[in-house]
């Protein structure tokens, strides 16, 4: 995987937007610290998200985190080239010469297209157990994706929660004019700080791992129509041609 300098500068820019704009208006970047604000809103959210996210589907979540800055690697030119060798071999050796190819394909999904394609032959088999298998995946980690899109969700209200408490304490406190500072503070700095989250970092992420979720099922239909072509024994350039349709 390699370093995605897109999303490392979408931050930047994020932030340094907001950091700039606070400069401008005669702020200190010091002024957006607040402990308490920020206690209740990524306490709040957190806690709110992984209440609603099953102990599975968080796990996932965590492991696609990784994606945001090292994306996976989607390569549907080489992956064509790939099934069009099966053909070939297939072509050559019969489907049994295909097992070679299993020892060294790294991805579990194309590995299992290819051992079914060997073991089954059929193509109405191998279609059904690799769209189902798809299907399930794809789903998998929508709900996985969910769990940044919750906390995106709930960051603004967990602000508005925290604004409501800072200037709860502003009211009991009216009669001393040296408390008021820091509950007004919290109740601004709290709604920032969930409005910020949610539109600067939470919703963009799930947008994001949501697009490759997206082009990994895309791959996986390439692999499906190259494997059924190559079980109806159809020739290698004719794959290709049909296959390069799949390529955004």
């Amino acid at each position: 995987m390699k370093l995605d300098f897109f999303s490392v500068i979408g931050i930047m820019i994020a932030f340094a937007a907001l950091l700039g704009g606070n400069f401008l208006e005669g702020g200190a970047w010091q002024q957006l610290l607040n402990g308490p604000a920020a206690l209740i809103v990524f306490g709040g959210t957190i806690g709110a998200a992984i209440l609603q996210t099953p102990m599975s589907s968080l796990s996932r979540a965590l492991k696609l985190s990784r994606w945001v800055l090292f994306p996976p690697t989607i390569d549907y030119k080489k992956t064509i080239s790939k099934i069009a060798n099966w053909s070939t071999i297939a072509r050559k050796n019969g489907l049994l010469g295909l097992e070679s190819q299993v020892e060294i394909e790294k991805d579990p999904y194309i590995q299992k297209a290819l051992k079914l394609l060997i073991d089954e032959g059929s193509p109405q088999t191998l279609r059904r157990v690799l769209e189902s298998d798809l299907i399930l995946d794809e789903q998998r980690d929508q709900d996985a994706v969910r769990f940044y899109a919750s906390m995106g969700g709930y960051a603004p209200t967990v602000g508005i929660i925290g604004a409501v408490m800072g200037l709860i304490y502003v009211m009991r406190n009216l009669d001393d004019p040296s408390l008021l500072g820091s509950g007004i503070a919290v109740a601004f700095i709290a709604t920032i700080y969930g409005v910020a989250l949610a539109n600067l970092l939470l919703l963009p992420i799930a947008n994001k791992l949501t697009t490759y979720i997206n082009q990994q099922s895309h791959l996986k239909e390439l692999v499906i129509e190259g494997t059924v072509y190559v079980a109806d024994g159809e020739n290698p350039r004719s794959i290709k041609l049909k296959l390069d349709g799949f390529i955004p």
